[in-house]
């Protein structure tokens, strides 16, 4: 999970780069995919080409028996797993597209897909949806439109991975916290913390990294009504009141005493786990992590600090490749391997990630064997995903540097998010000459 996030700057510059000679060359924007019909493959035999970025933890086991399982119960269709880093996917997917090398079927995260729309990367994908009878009711709120560029829709949601609050329940009970009732709103987590450091325990330490800094502030934006950008991305919005109220918040753990300076990247999970601080605020990929051992710590939703509930939550989106010459037959077959693999994601938890259709994760059976997962479920109803617009991972930097800038005493928060929303502005505009609309 770490990776998919810190090769994103990457990623981004090659295809922001690319993106002006790749529509400059003219596209149909994935028009084609508009008479594909495929509930249920039934045409000659077919062998897909599925990338994807899942090369640690768990998924490199769990992805090919899926696709072994698949292909055992369909005669006509061979799915041939890609597996490579995020960045190499991509730097190599929009020449190896426009070339007719690119894979049929390939997953994506939900701001990198109208950057690929944009670039007529990737097939419309309306009428696949329709086919395989899916609606956005199938799938957590607001999540299909992290899938939809300029009015179409170009991917159907795979998992997400919201944030959730880690606690060292023995760092509580030392520091006289009770452990079976932990704090969940602005009270008493700040009550938390000042028993914490009365006891000598920095409760919260905090960051100024993608993990977690990044993803707190956001959440801490939303909760207190604020926004990253309006609502046609057409500039930022995070140095709001709510974007200042949200950075002081974390500023003032660390000149409160709550936290130490200058935390290190992964400083405060491993701090949880030395027993050295008891809440962290982190993905759900961290209930996989086997370092907590014999720890005894709880994820809980995250503590409600502003006006309201929200929580950010990352997501990974399935995508129908528009190659050059892409055979209709490959498309209708990896349709087919979509629905079977959302179908039979219930096991996608032993990989950090929770499945995005709804009815596998409302299968009582999905919590009894991964009962860590349900404040993660819980939070789903109000989770905020991905910006959506081309070329958006390059203006979200912007925020992890302000976050990063503020925390280490650089700036003040509202100097950091000043500075920070006028360089993303300026790449918003950038991104506007690139690839229009």
């Amino acid at each position: 999970m770490k990776k998919r996030f810190a090769v994103r700057a990457v990623a981004a510059a090659v295809t922001v780069g690319l993106g002006l000679a790749l529509t400059a060359c003219g596209s149909n924007s994935g028009s084609g995919g508009s008479e594909v019909s495929s509930g249920d493959y039934t045409g000659p035999k077919v062998t897909i080409s599925f990338w994807n970025g899942w090369t640690g933890g768990a998924a490199p086991v769990l992805v090919p028996k899926l696709i072994d399982k698949f292909n055992s119960e369909h005669k006509n269709i061979v799915v041939k797993d890609v597996p490579m880093q995020w960045s190499d996917i991509g730097q190599k997917m929009p020449l190896a597209v426009k070339a007719g090398k690119g894979p049929d079927v390939a997953v994506g995260h939900g701001d990198d897909i109208a950057t690929y729309a944009a670039q007529g990367l990737v097939l419309k994908a309306d009428s696949i949806v329709k086919s395989l009878g899916y609606s956005a009711s199938d799938f957590p709120a607001g999540l299909m439109d992290a899938g939809k560029y300029n009015g179409a829709q170009y991917a159907v949601p795979w998992s997400v991975t919201p944030l959730g609050l880690y606690v060292n329940k023995d760092v509580l009970q030392k520091a006289g916290v009770d452990p079976s009732s932990i704090p969940a709103d602005k009270t008493s987590y700040e009550a938390a913390l000042a028993k914490l450091k009365a006891a000598g325990v920095q409760g919260e330490w905090v960051d100024g990294y993608v993990f977690t800094g990044t993803f707190e502030f956001e959440s801490l934006l939303w909760q207190y009504g604020g926004d990253l950008f309006d609502k046609p991305v057409t500039k930022a919005t995070f140095n709001s009141d709510a974007g200042v109220k949200a950075l002081t918040w974390m500023t003032d753990l660390i000149k409160n005493g709550h936290s130490p300076a200058n935390v290190a990247q992964d400083g405060n999970i491993n701090a949880l786990i030395a027993g050295k601080t008891a809440f962290n605020w982190n993905g759900v990929w961290q209930t996989t992590n086997t370092a907590f051992g014999k720890l005894n710590w709880q994820a809980v939703a995250v503590p409600q600090i502003g006006t309201q509930k929200a929580v950010w939550s990352s997501s990974t989106h399935w995508m129908f490749m528009n190659n050059k010459g892409q055979d209709k037959n490959k498309t209708a077959a990896a349709a087919t391997f979509v629905k079977w693999m959302n179908d039979n994601s219930a096991d996608w938890p032993k990989t950090g990630e929770l499945p995005a259709k709804n009815s596998v994760r409302d299968d009582p059976k999905l919590v009894k064997d991964y009962p860590a997962l349900k404040p993660f479920l819980d939070e789903l109803p109000y989770a905020h995903y991905e910006a959506t617009a081309p070329g958006i991972t390059s203006v979200e930097a912007t925020i992890t540097t302000a976050v990063n800038e503020a925390i280490t005493g650089k700036k003040s928060p509202q100097q950091a998010l000043d500075d920070a929303v006028a360089k993303a502005n300026a790449l918003i505009k950038q991104n506007k000459d690139t690839y229009g609309n």
